[in-house]
């Protein structure tokens, strides 16, 4: 099971932090990935990470803007969102999957958590 949180309102130019918290199994051999869908659009890609050795991947979209970071004592994936726009307006959902990572595709995840929304105003 995977609970995402922290979503919000923020200004553009703003930060967010968002968590996806894993529990029900163990995810130690899993990466967890961020999508984020916008109304009327696809879901898209937009970072994840390798809980066993920390390697991450990213989006060019938010590139040198959002960080992927992990705390496997506490089964908990973070986004961490800085220099927001609107443009970056969605429901951001976290996903799993077993192996690697860097998978844009949403049907390569077998676990997915409920989406928190992030708006961006300008």
């Amino acid at each position: 099971q995977l609970q995402a949180s922290g979503g919000g309102l923020v200004q553009a130019g703003g930060s967010l932090r968002l968590s996806c918290a894993a529990s029900g199994r163990t995810f130690s051999s899993y990466g967890i990935a961020w999508f984020r869908q916008a109304p009327g659009k696809e879901r898209e890609f937009a970072a994840a990470i390798r809980l066993s050795g920390g390697s991450t991947c990213y989006d060019d979209s938010v590139k040198g803007r959002f960080t992927i970071s992990r705390d496997n004592a506490k089964n908990t994936v973070y986004l961490q969102m800085t220099s927001l726009k609107p443009e970056d307006t969605a429901a951001y959902h976290c996903a799993a999957r077993a192996g690697s990572v860097c998978y844009s595709k949403t049907g390569s995840y077998d676990y997915w958590g409920q989406g928190t929304q992030v708006t961006v105003s300008s």
